[in-house]
């Protein structure tokens, strides 16, 4: 319907069209509520046990994530340890002719080097795989040199101890690494499910206010458009201006509401592309 057509209808026609549709809908609302209320009593229990996995699931993250930082943290800290001791044996000649291959490999400068690199720099996944991988190779191999020098050199016991310490937590950071990642992973599908769920509910419980909102007034609307076929569009009183005004001034030749609005966006729009 046009707006010529609009203003051709005359306001009883309008007013009966509106009554009848307000009686209509205060008639479905009620069934319309209770569809409502069934699907927010279907989803609530759903979005709750959800929520309840994804946060059992945030906090083995959290928890793995808790983990991972303390072996690293720890196995960082004995790397200087080692070292200096390391030191202090090749300078009293306690330790055994070092295998030059180890020696010029510098695995404990490597791996803390790594280290470093992993605590002070902002990774993405696939740049920390690669070190975690290239660091637990550096800790096997430098395994295995210890391993080799253990029943040679008696006096290196503390030297060996704490390497072999060092390496320990190094694996187990890994693991839990691996563990978190693993989390993480079983998480997401988890949380975009949970997202889901969530925008349902919110847009159930949404239409329900509406709903509820609009059978509130239902009366009241029904009482208002009876009154005004009863007694007409004019003023008649508080909470019932004059419908008409528009439509009597548009008659004698004014402009329409909507035709002053346009009038004015347009005015504003010329005077903006001047400013320009």
């Amino acid at each position: 319907m046009d707006t010529g057509e609009l203003m051709r209808v005359e306001p009883n026609e309008l007013a009966e069209k509106l009554l009848k549709r307000r009686i209509i809908l205060k008639d479905n609302l009620p069934g319309v509520i209770r569809n409502l209320e069934a699907e927010e009593d279907s989803l609530s229990p759903k979005v709750d046990r959800m929520r309840k996995v994804f946060d059992e699931a945030n906090i083995k993250v959290a928890s793995f994530k808790k983990e991972r930082d303390r072996c690293q943290r720890e196995a960082g800290g004995l790397i200087p340890e080692v070292k200096d001791i390391r030191e202090s044996l090749i300078s009293s000649g306690g330790m055994i002719i070092l295998d030059p291959k180890w020696k010029k490999k510098k695995l404990l400068e490597q791996i803390e080097e790594i280290e470093n690199k992993i605590q002070t720099t902002a990774l993405d996944h696939k740049s920390e795989r690669k070190l975690l991988e290239k660091r637990r190779a550096l800790i096997s191999e430098n395994d295995k040199w210890v391993k080799d020098r253990k029943d040679s050199n008696p006096e290196m016991s503390i030297y060996l101890a704490k390497n072999r310490k060092m390496s320990e937590l190094f694996k187990n950071a890994d693991k839990a690494h691996s563990k978190m990642i693993e989390a993480v992973t079983k998480a997401q599908p988890m949380y975009k499910k949970l997202s889901e769920l969530s925008g349902e509910l919110k847009e159930v419980k949404s239409q329900l206010d509406r709903a509820r909102e609009l059978l509130s007034q239902s009366d009241k609307a029904i009482e208002y458009w009876e009154k005004r076929l009863e007694v007409g569009f004019g003023d008649i009183g508080p909470g019932f201006r004059d419908l008409l005004r528009a439509r009597k001034t548009v008659d004698d030749g004014g402009r329409s509401s909507f035709a002053k609005k346009t009038r004015k966006k347009n005015k504003s729009r010329k005077l903006a592309g001047e400013e320009e």
